[in-house]
């Protein structure tokens, strides 16, 4: 969700001419053989479909296995008859415009796995026209390539999974490693020996954390205690060179596993927004990070990057959407979420009546009117929704000193936090669901930059005077709250924990599509 964007101008392009274009393979529809033989496209067609699984796609949705081997009889068999020629052709088509249409625009509906946003819209894409104007052209290779999300990341996932699935049948996976010392309170720290030495440098080296061909040390100590760390970085855990149970438990999950994490990571990709806009800022959930970019050039530059603290996995999770940030609040009052003031704010009144005071709170009526003093009249006010609890500016206040307005039906927004510690925290899910964000002023610079009368000085001060106000933005920015298990970060294949359940929502949506999807031509394999 980061690094550069590929130029889409050819391919933008292309489409162009294959929608307005009245090519003779279009109005009489594909043809695959030559005379009575399989021509050169078809043999293309089917090394696509083939190859589908380098997209993370199952070959067997497109009958690859069986297209293959028919196709291969048609060349070197007898001549089929026209009936079955046709047939198979039809086949091809059919098989063709389903790869195409899923590599380009995924094979399930975000929103039914709890996304709250549509594929994005990109340039108009017809899958049987793009198919019929590739062919036209004579470039079917290139075009399948083509309708693939032009992102670098993608690319760079589709190498990670290609890296993944040569590990798979390694035999230094298909033993555990051996149990840690100590007991209940298992860990190997720096210095101690362990048993497991051997497959354990094996399976770092394995991984590319650790240098192949360097001698085994005769103890847990450098280079593994490097290796591990390198490790513990890639998979969301906490640097520290000590090999506890979670490290373990990370160091035992296997390379098929993590090809399947991967390919649902690309599928993401193929529905995700990330490109709506020249800025635009995203969220990923599971890495408990933010990155605001610019397009340049046709370049995605990440300008800041930043810790986020997000929803609580159990019961306060952040949504998955995409919408446009409108506002900036400055030194913004709190206004409690219902849900938060009937089950946490009001019972604490009712045992603390000076909870309020103490957090600068106070009761806003339906019209309008203040009071800084709890009674049993206003808390019951609060409950049947004809009051509010809000916190006033200050530092304080549960949202900082800035909150930055992206419109919703969630009530989700960024804003600062005097929580400052929790940005410490390798695992950051606490929040009621809005997230907090580790540098304000920077994202705030980033945000206004098309607004040069706001610098960082007078930034600064609106955030720290007090006194709340609202501005509306020049220019909104597109903010997309996504959720990425996997990333490549500067050639690194970086893994983390499955926070919300997501992965496995996506998994379970795929193969029930697999298994739903009638079959293209004959019995696939």
């Amino acid at each position: 969700m980061k690094n550069c964007l590929s130029s889409v101008f050819c391919r933008a392009a292309f489409v162009l001419w294959l929608c307005c274009g009245t090519s003779m393979a279009a109005q009489q529809g594909v043809r695959w053989f030559d005379g009575d033989r399989p021509g050169a496209q078809a043999h293309e067609a089917v090394a696509v479909l083939a190859a589908a699984a380098s997209h993370g796609l199952a070959p067997q949705d497109y009958s690859a296995g069986a297209l293959e081997q028919a196709m291969a009889r048609a060349a070197q068999g007898p001549p089929p008859d026209a009936a079955a020629m046709a047939r198979l052709e039809q086949a091809l088509t059919t098989a063709m415009e389903r790869y195409l249409a899923d590599v380009h625009s995924g094979r399930v509906d975000p929103q039914k796995i709890h996304h709250n946003f549509s594929p994005p819209e990109r340039e108009p894409f017809d899958a049987s026209a793009y198919l019929q104007a590739a062919l036209s052209a004579g470039r079917l290779r290139d075009a399948a390539s083509e309708a693939a999300p032009r992102l670098p990341i993608y690319a760079s996932l589709r190498e990670a999974l290609a890296a993944y699935r040569t590990r798979v049948d390694h035999a230094g996976w298909r033993k555990p490693l051996p149990p840690l010392p100590g007991g209940k309170a298992a860990k190997l720290a720096p210095g101690q020996a362990y048993a497991g030495l051997a497959p354990l440098a094996e399976r770092l080296a394995d991984l590319g954390d650790l240098p192949p061909g360097l001698p085994l040390p005769a103890r847990y100590e450098a280079p593994l205690v490097e290796a591990v760390k390198a490790f513990q970085l890639r998979h969301g855990l906490a640097a520290d060179g000590v090999l506890g149970k979670a490290t373990l438990a990370q160091l035992q999950v296997t390379p098929a596993v993590r090809v399947r994490q991967i390919e649902l990571a690309l599928e993401r990709l193929r529905w995700t927004p990330l490109t709506q806009g020249p800025r635009m800022i995203v969220v990923n959930i599971p890495e408990f990070v933010l990155r605001a970019y610019e397009v340049q050039d046709g370049r995605i530059q990440v300008q800041e990057e930043m810790k986020i603290v997000v929803g609580k996995a159990l019961d306060t999770r952040t949504p998955l959407f995409d919408e446009d940030m409108r506002f900036i609040e400055f030194s913004p009052y709190w206004n409690v979420p219902p849900s938060i003031a009937r089950a946490e704010t009001v019972p604490r009144l009712r045992r603390d009546p000076g909870y309020l005071a103490r957090q600068e709170m106070e009761f806003v009526s339906a019209g309008g009117r203040v009071d800084r003093t709890v009674s049993a009249g206003l808390l019951d006010a609060v409950l049947a929704g004809k009051a509010r609890i809000r916190q006033r500016p200050g530092p304080n206040n549960a949202l900082g000193d800035i909150k930055f307005v992206f419109p919703n039906q969630d009530n989700i927004y960024l804003h600062h936090t005097p929580a400052t510690e929790l940005f410490q925290r390798e695992r950051r899910d606490f929040s009621h669901g809005c997230i907090r964000v580790e540098h304000p002023v920077e994202l705030a610079k980033f945000v206004l930059k098309g607004m040069p009368e706001w610098t960082q000085d007078r930034i600064q001060k609106a955030m720290s005077r007090g006194e709340s106000a609202t501005m509306r933005l020049t220019e909104p920015v597109p903010v997309l709250i996504a959720y990425g298990t996997t990333l490549v970060k500067d050639g690194r294949t970086f893994f983390f924990d499955d926070l919300y359940g997501l992965d496995r929502l996506l998994d379970a949506a795929l193969r029930q599509h697999s298994q739903t999807l009638p079959t293209v031509y004959g019995d696939t394999p």
